[in-house]
């Protein structure tokens, strides 16, 4: 069996649905290829996320919101806690990046990239960004909805990165 690990941080709800939309599509990958009972998907809080889950996994989804332009302080602080602890140990696995912005999202993107590139990971696809909109203070704050294209898009990426996982890319 397979684990795909999914590690998410969240503020605002947007982040977290975005990871849930991703467990869905790669179980539903994982069903349409017959192979629901080979893939185990473990959805972890960031701040719940550690060396042996990610020692444990095959394949990773990143998801977090952007915060001034580069990624929240919990979904950095995951990275620098494991960081030293896989390095070398997972290198060649491949993983996504799912990024909730305000209206931008490539610094957020940029960062989980080079944080990804010094593990040595291979990107299955460009990070998907969702663009929420929020520009002022009480829209920032405001919990947030999804809107359904995007969360499909989030989907499609856990379905790639699934099928990927289960047909040995």
């Amino acid at each position: 069996m397979k684990q795909l690990l999914i590690v998410w941080h969240s503020r605002t709800g947007a982040a977290q649905q975005m990871a849930q939309a991703a467990a869905r599509g790669a179980a539903s990958a994982a069903a349409a290829l017959e192979q629901p009972d080979d893939l185990r998907i473990e959805l972890r809080r960031a701040q719940d996320a550690d060396a042996d889950a990610l020692l444990a996994s095959q394949g990773f989804v990143f998801c977090a919101p952007e915060n001034l332009a580069s990624l929240s302080g919990e979904m950095k602080e995951f990275f620098d806690r494991n960081y030293y602890a896989v390095l070398d140990r997972i290198q060649g696995l491949p993983y996504a990046a799912l990024i909730s912005a305000g209206s931008d999202g490539s610094g957020a993107a940029r960062q989980v990239e080079r944080i990804c590139t010094g593990w040595r990971l291979t990107a299955v696809a460009p990070a998907v960004i969702v663009n929420m909109g929020a520009q002022t203070a009480a829209q920032i704050l405001a919990a947030k909805t999804v809107p359904t294209a995007d969360l499909v898009r989030c989907e499609e990426l856990g379905g790639l990165l699934a099928g990927m996982m289960l047909m040995g890319a």
